[in-house]
């Protein structure tokens, strides 16, 4: 199972890759700029759901025309994520696995169980 998520991930980061070599988008395509598309494009998606109840926001993703514009907005935001990846050898799975772990230390089950506090405020 491990085997193919891993080649999933590497057909999208090929797939991002190829499309932005056919746009000679390299030579824009620097860690700032590509950070500041992360930045900027989760503030698209977040912008969707702005002065919203939470009612309102799940409503969004029932409606077909609405659910898509979000769903456009986090695939940006992965497209992003995948180009800085792609560009710059950063393994995304093991990035996760590695970041997965220090949550778990900071977030003890017994201690953020039910609870929303940062880990600092234990």
């Amino acid at each position: 199972m491990e085997t193919v998520a891993k080649d999933e991930l590497h057909q999208l980061l090929n797939e991002v890759k190829n499309f932005c070599e056919a746009r000679d988008w390299d030579q824009f395509h620097n860690i700032k700029e590509l950070a500041i598309g992360v930045s900027t494009e989760s503030a698209e998606l977040l912008e969707l759901f702005r002065f919203r109840s939470l009612e309102e926001c799940e409503a969004l993703l029932s409606n077909v025309s609405s659910r898509e514009k979000i769903e456009d907005e986090m695939a940006d935001v992965f497209f992003f994520l995948l180009r800085i990846a792609g560009r710059y050898g950063v393994d995304l799975k093991a990035a996760l696995a590695k970041k997965m772990q220090k949550n778990a230390q900071k977030y003890p089950v017994e201690k953020a169980r039910g609870s929303n506090k940062k880990y600092d405020e234990f």
